[in-house]
């Protein structure tokens, strides 16, 4: 869907042809969830030995759980922010601990509750919530609260979308839909004023198009990736 969309973004006034980009293709994930979250981690770990900025574009959820993996291997003190409709603290999904439901819980093993901001929540189990009021940072709305961020400073932050943290109305295209979101004109501005973090890796997740409308939802998630590497890869330099 980003033939749709300019290079160019005149509220930014960047332009993806002044960025060095590569795009490295599919990650192979058909040997089974595993298998398929190391190879994550692996393509994640050499891009930020490049001191390149990843991009993941997804699908399903549980893949930020291989590309967290990833960056902590070059960025030992990592923090992640994520932006959600859903807590995702659960510990087991349907049969599973490793699901779209369990991302931020496996996630919180790796680097723990303190290294989390969580924004724009508005769905999850009673245990999540109070799960939730261990992180950094937790918010119903699109916040990250001061002593959050400086608590995180310049370091390294992964920051993961999903695309459900938009109301319905904006991302029909989700397999979760949660009404009572932000419109897409709140959460662009609220990612903006996010650009003084140092991120280091991003993935905008959940995206369904066999249940989109028109296509809202992957034009959405293609001018938000746009977007994203217009603000945090331009002001890392060349």
């Amino acid at each position: 869907m980003s033939d749709v969309l300019e290079t160019y973004s005149p509220q930014l006034d960047l332009d993806l042809e002044d960025l060095g980009l590569a795009d490295w293709g599919d990650v192979a994930c058909s040997d089974g969830v595993e298998a398929a979250l190391e190879n994550i981690a692996e393509v994640v770990e050499q891009a930020c030995a490049l001191s390149a900025m990843p991009i993941l574009v997804g699908g399903e959820h549980t893949a930020t759980v291989g590309a967290v993996s990833g960056a902590l291997r070059r960025h030992p003190d990592l923090y992640v922010v994520q932006l959600d409709a859903h807590a995702d603290l659960r510990d087991e999904y349907e049969g599973t601990r490793m699901s779209h439901a369990t991302v931020m819980r496996r996630i919180a093993d790796e680097i723990g509750y303190e290294h989390i901001c969580q924004s724009g929540i508005r769905s999850g189990t009673r245990e999540e919530l109070q799960l939730a009021a261990h992180c950094l940072s937790f918010s119903q709305a699109l916040a990250v609260g001061a002593d959050a961020r400086q608590a995180i400073g310049y370091h390294p932050v992964y920051l993961t979308i999903d695309i459900d943290v938009l109301d319905p109305a904006g991302a029909p295209g989700t397999g979760c839909p949660e009404p009572g979101g932000p419109s897409f004109v709140d959460l662009w501005a609220f990612i903006c004023d996010l650009r003084d973090l140092n991120v280091v890796a991003c993935d905008v997740m959940e995206v369904l198009p066999a249940a989109d409308v028109n296509d809202i939802t992957s034009i959405a998630a293609a001018k938000l990736i746009r977007d994203v590497a217009l603000l945090f890869e331009a002001r890392r330099g060349p």
